[in-house]
């Protein structure tokens, strides 16, 4: 799982699908400790590791991985083709990788929606909770940056993913991307 932040997306990983071992890697030390924290009061220490890790630099060999998964984090990447092209390299032929991403709504009144609520309702809220307008704000301005939809694709196509597809959740607010090494 890489960018697992806290683990959220790995520790709900674990409990649909039960693999043998998940790894999550991420560059924020702080937010692994309280994934870490998570994992042992889960009782989850033997099945989820959690390491300080970069997209751009997998500390693992080639094909390392049945399965990569990236949930709300690929908009952060500071190189896109640099990281999915290291995950690439560290998926086992026939692996997969699956990225569930934000996205712009296309439904006119829920695009209305959307961009109204993320431009002035999110980064206040975020004020309030976290004291930091601009980590809201960002949040809207990377997604309106991100290479959604067929775009990612045509990026996961070029990086010699195979069998890539998405589909949009939420009416529209996220996607699933999925590709094949």
């Amino acid at each position: 799982d890489v960018a697992t932040g806290t683990g959220d997306f790995a520790i709900t990983s674990y409990k649909i699908l039960k693999p043998a071992k998940i790894t999550g890697i991420d560059i924020s030390e702080g937010m692994l400790e309280l994934g870490r924290k998570k994992v042992k009061n889960l009782g989850l220490e033997n099945h989820i590791q959690l390491l300080n890790g970069d997209s751009e630099a997998i500390l693992f060999p080639d094909n390392s991985f049945d399965a990569v998964t990236v949930a709300f984090g690929v908009r952060n990447f500071e190189r896109l083709e640099t990281g999915l092209s290291e995950i690439r390299r560290v998926i086992k032929p026939g692996g997969k990788l699956v990225v569930l991403e934000f996205s712009k709504p296309a439904m006119p009144v829920m695009k209305q929606f959307y961009q109204f609520y993320m431009k002035f309702i999110t980064p206040k809220i975020g004020k309030l909770i976290s004291k930091n307008n601009d980590a809201y704000k960002y949040l809207n301005d990377s997604v309106q940056q991100f290479p959604e939809k067929v775009n990612f694709i045509h990026i996961l196509n070029q990086l010699n993913y195979r069998h890539s597809f998405y589909k949009t959740l939420s009416l529209g607010i996220c996607t699933i991307y999925c590709g094949e090494k």
